[in-house]
C-alpha cells in the first residue's frame, strides 16, 4: 500500500470502488486527495464526477468543489455536461451565483463539453434561488442567441419565479404558453403553482387549478393533495380539508403516504381536533401505514398541549412498541406534559430514560427544572441542575432564568442572588432572571438592593425594560413610597425606556387610593402626550378613584366619555358606576344601568347584584331587594356569605328579624359558611329587639333559632367564626333579658 488505503499499483476503476467505501464525504476527499499526489496517476472523468457529487452532500465542504474544478481545468479532462451540472448545483444550493455563472460560462475551457439545455436550466435554477429575478429572465431570453430551445423543466423553473414573485396571472399563461407548445405541462408544473398559491393564502384559486388538472388529463399526486390540505389546515378550515382528505381516500389511482398522514393529524391538532387525530393514527396503525418520528412527536405534542397527557403517554408507549426511534424533541413533548400536569413521579421516570438513552438537551434541563421548581421540589431541582456540567450541558440565559425565578418563588432569594452573580460572570443572565429578583427584593421591601441591581443590569450593557421598572414602582408603592416611585417613573425615559400603559396604571392605582386624584388627572394627560390608548383598567381606576372620594357627578361625566369614545366597558367598570350611584342614594340610575347591561353584552356577576342589593335595602326597597335576590337564583348564580349579609343586614334593619333567620338556614342548607359579621349582624339585631315589645314573639322565634344555629357551628367547628368577639356574652345577655318575657306565657 501507499498513502492511506490506497494500493501499490493504482487505477481510477480501483480508486472509485475504494471512494465508494467510505463512510464519509470527508473521508473520500481525503483518499481522493491522497491518489491526487500519486504520480503516475490520473483521474478520470469518472473520478471527478463521483467525488464531486459526494462533496454535495456535505454544504461544508462546497469549498473544495472550486478545488477539483480548477483540478480538473489544469489537468484538460473532458468531461460530459453532468459533471458541469453538478458542480452549478453545488453552488446554486450554497448561494454561490457567481461561482455557479463562472463555470457555466467556461464549460469548453473547463470540461471540454458545450452547455446544452440542462445546463441553461440548472443557471436558470440559480438565479431563481439567489432571487435575482430580473437577471433570470435576462437570461431566458438570450436562450434563443445561444441556440437552446426551452423544455418543459424551462418552463417550470419560469413558473416557479413566477410564483415567488406573486406573479400567479404569469404563471397561470405560462401554463397554457406550455400547452400551446404542445409541451404538455406536468404535475409538477400545476403542483408548483398550486404551493405558491397556497403559501400566499389563495387558497379558492389554488383549489380551482387542481380542480383543472384532471379536465387538462393531469392527475394530481399525493403532494398536489398534501399542499391543499395543509393550506386549508393552517388556515382553519377544518371542513375544507377533510373533503380534500375524503377526496383522496376514494381515488383508486392516489393514496395518502406518510407525510398526508402527518400534515392532517400535526393540522388537525392544531385546529384542536384531538378526536379525529387520534382517529387518523388508529387508521394508520391498522392498515399497517409506516409511522415516523413525525407522526408520533405531533400527535403526543398536541395532546399534552391541549391536557390530555393520558392518551399522550400511550401514544408514547406505542412508539416505543413499535420499535421507532424517539428524538429529543419527542422526549421534550412527553416531558412538557408529564410536567404541566403536575405528574412529577411519571416525569422522573422520564428523565431516567432519557439519560439512559442520552436522549436530552439544555431545553430538556429548564423543562424539567421549571417543573420541580414550581411544585416546590427544590432539592431535586437543584440537583438536576448541578447535573448541567457532568451531562455536557451548558445552562443558557433560559436555565439561570428558570432557576432564579424558581428559587425566588419558593422564597430562597439569597440563593437566587448567588446563582446570579456567579451567571453574570459568566455573561449568561437576560432581563427574566433580573426581572423576577427585583420583583422578589421588591416584595421583601429591599428596595435599595433592587435598585442596585437594576444599575447592576444597565452596567453590563443589558436593554432596561417596562417590566424591571413595573417592578420597582410596584415595589415602592407596596412600601408606601409614592414619592420615589413616581420620580422612577420620571427617570425611565433617561434611561432608554419608555413607559406602559401597565406603568401608568400602576401608578394611576396607587394615587387614587392615596386620594390624590389631580396628580392622577395629570398622570393620564401625560399617559396622552406619550400617545398611549388608556384601556377599560385605566378608567376603571379613576372612575373609582373619584368614587371612592365621593366626586360622582365627575365618575359619570368619566363614563359618558367612555361610552361615547371606548374602550368598551367591561364588568368591572358598570360595578363601579353601580356602586357610585347607590352610594349617593340614586338606585333608580343604577337599576337602569343593570336592565341596560344584557343588552350591552355585559352578563352581570354576583358583586353587581350584591351592590345592587345593598343599595336597595338602604333605601328601604326591600321588595325591590327580593326581586335582584331572585334574578341571583334564575341567573345560576351562587350567593356567597357577602350576598347573605346584605340580606340579612337590610332585613335586621327593618325589623325582621324572623326573615333574616329564614336567610340564614338557607346560607346553612347552602354550604356558605357564616362569618363573624353574619352572626355580628343577628346578635346585634336580636338584642336591640329586646327592649321592643312589638316584636316579642318575632323574638322569641329569634333567640331559639339563634341559640340553636351557633350550637350546630359549634358542632361544625365554627364557634371560632363567633369567638372572642364578644357574641357569646351577647347572646347571653339576650337570653337573660328574654327570660322575662317567656315568663309572659311566651314560647320558647
Amino acid at each position: 500500500m501507499a498513502g492511506p488505503g490506497l494500493p501499490l499499483h493504482l487505477s481510477p476503476r480501483k480508486l472509485l470502488q475504494l471512494l465508494k467505501s467510505q463512510k464519509t464525504a470527508m473521508a473520500s476527499l481525503t483518499l481522493f486527495d491522497s491518489a491526487t499526489r500519486r504520480q503516475n496517476y490520473t483521474h478520470t472523468a469518472t473520478v471527478y464526477h463521483y467525488i464531486l457529487r459526494r462533496l454535495t452532500t456535505e454544504p461544508k465542504l462546497v469549498d473544495h468543489v472550486t478545488r477539483i474544478v480548477d483540478l480538473i481545468r489544469t489537468q484538460k479532462c473532458n468531461c460530459s455536461e453532468d459533471v458541469a451540472l453538478t458542480v452549478i448545483k453545488a453552488y446554486t444550493k450554497s448561494s454561490m451565483l457567481d461561482q455557479a455563472l463562472d463555470v457555466f460560462k467556461h464549460m469548453p475551457q473547463i470540461f471540454g463539453c458545450q452547455p446544452g439545455i440542462r445546463s441553461c436550466n440548472s443557471m436558470l435554477n440559480c438565479y431563481a434561488e439567489s432571487k435575482q429575478w430580473d437577471k433570470a429572465e435576462a437570461f431566458f431570453n438570450s436562450f434563443q442567441t445561444m441556440g437552446i430551445k426551452p423544455n418543459m423543466e424551462t418552463y417550470n423553473i419560469l413558473i416557479k419565479i413566477s410564483c415567488r414573485r406573486r406573479k400567479f396571472r404569469s404563471a397561470m399563461l405560462l401554463l397554457d404558453w406550455m400547452w400551446i407548445q404542445k409541451l404538455s405541462p406536468d404535475v409538477y408544473s400545476y403542483g408548483t403553482l398550486i404551493s405558491g398559491l397556497v403559501k400566499c393564502a389563495e387558497l379558492s384559486n389554488a383549489l380551482e387549478v387542481f380542480d383543472e388538472m384532471p379536465q387538462r388529463g393531469v392527475i394530481p399526486d399525493v403532494t398536489c393533495y398534501n399542499i391543499l390540505i395543509d393550506g386549508y389546515l393552517k388556515a382553519g378550515d377544518v371542513g375544507k380539508a377533510n373533503e380534500l382528505w375524503d377526496k383522496l381516500v376514494r381515488n383508486s389511482s392516489v393514496f395518502p403516504n406518510v407525510v398526508t398522514y402527518n400534515v392532517m393529524i400535526n393540522g388537525l391538532i392544531k385546529c384542536g381536533d384531538i378526536k379525529k387525530s387520534l382517529e387518523l393514527w388508529h387508521r394508520m396503525e391498522i392498515n399497517e401505514r409506516k409511522l415516523d418520528v413525525f407522526t408520533y412527536s405531533s400527535l403526543i405534542d398536541g395532546l399534552c398541549k391541549s391536557g390530555n397527557v393520558h392518551e399522550g403517554s400511550k401514544v408514547f408507549a406505542s412508539m416505543i412498541k413499535s420499535g421507532v426511534q424517539r428524538d429529543v424533541v419527542t422526549y421534550n413533548a412527553m416531558l412538557t406534559g408529564y410536567c404541566k400536569a403536575g405528574m412529577i413521579e411519571e416525569s422522573f421516570t422520564l428523565w431516567k430514560l432519557m439519560r439512559e438513552e442520552y436522549n436530552y438537551n439544555i431545553v430538556s434541563f429548564n423543562i424539567f427544572i421549571k417543573a420541580l421548581l414550581e411544585n416546590g421540589k427544590l432539592d431535586q431541582a437543584l440537583s438536576i441542575w448541578e447535573l448541567l456540567p457532568e451531562k455536557d450541558c451548558t445552562a443558557d440565559s433560559i436555565t439561570i432564568g428558570v432557576v432564579v425565578h424558581g428559587l425566588c418563588k419558593n422564597g430562597f432569594l439569597n440563593k437566587a442572588l448567588s446563582i446570579l452573580k456567579v451567571a453574570e460572570g459568566e455573561g449568561n443572565v437576560d432581563v427574566y432572571a433580573y426581572t423576577s429578583l427585583i420583583n422578589a427584593l421588591c416584595s421583601e421591601k429591599r428596595l435599595d438592593e433592587a435598585l442596585s441591581l437594576l444599575d447592576s443590569m444597565s452596567s453590563r450593557g443589558h436593554e432596561l425594560n417596562s417590566y424591571v421598572f413595573n417592578a420597582l414602582i410596584n415595589g415602592y408603592i407596596n412600601a408606601s413610597k409614592v414619592k420615589e416611585a413616581i420620580e422612577l417613573l420620571n427617570e425611565m425615559a433617561n434611561k432608554g425606556c419608555l413607559p406602559t400603559s401597565v406603568t401608568y396604571n400602576t401608578m394611576l392605582n396607587a394615587l387614587c387610593k392615596s386620594q390624590r386624584l389631580d396628580d392622577a388627572c395629570t398622570l393620564l394627560r401625560e399617559m396622552l402626550q406619550r400617545g398611549l390608548q388608556p384601556d377599560v383598567m385605566t378608567y376603571s381606576l379613576l372612575m373609582n378613584g373619584l368614587v371612592q372620594t365621593g366626586k360622582i357627578e365627575m365618575a359619570l361625566e368619566l363614563w359618558c366619555q367612555v361610552l361615547e369614545k371606548g374602550p368598551e366597558p367591561d364588568i368591572t367598570m358598570h360595578n363601579i358606576i353601580i356602586h357610585g350611584l347607590c352610594t349617593s342614594s340614586r338606585v333608580e340610575d343604577a337599576i337602569q344601568l343593570f336592565s341596560m347591561m344584557r343588552q350591552n353584552d355585559c352578563m352581570p356577576n354576583l358583586v353587581t347584584h350584591n351592590t345592587l342589593m345593598d343599595g336597595l335595602y338602604k333605601v328601604g326597597d326591600c321588595e325591590m331587594a327580593s326581586a335582584i335576590w331572585a334574578c341571583i337564583l334564575k341567573s345560576g348564580l351562587n350567593p356567597d356569605i357577602i350576598s347573605y349579609n346584605i340580606i340579612l343586614h337590610g332585613l335586621c334593619y327593618h325589623n325582621r328579624i324572623a326573615d333574616s333567620l329564614r336567610f340564614l338556614c338557607d346560607a346553612i342548607s347552602r354550604r356558605v359558611t357564616p362569618s363573624v359579621a353574619t352572626w355580628n349582624i343577628l346578635v346585634r339585631a336580636t338584642v336591640a329587639c329586646i327592649s321592643d315589645p312589638s316584636h316579642e314573639g318575632d323574638l322569641s322565634l329569634a333567640v331559639k333559632n339563634l341559640q340553636t344555629y351557633m350550637l350546630h357551628a359549634a358542632m361544625r367547628n365554627e364557634s371560632t367564626s363567633f369567638e372572642g368577639h364578644g357574641f357569646l356574652e351577647k347572646m347571653d345577655t339576650a337570653v337573660a333579658a328574654f327570660l322575662p318575657i317567656s315568663e309572659r306565657g311566651l314560647c320558647y
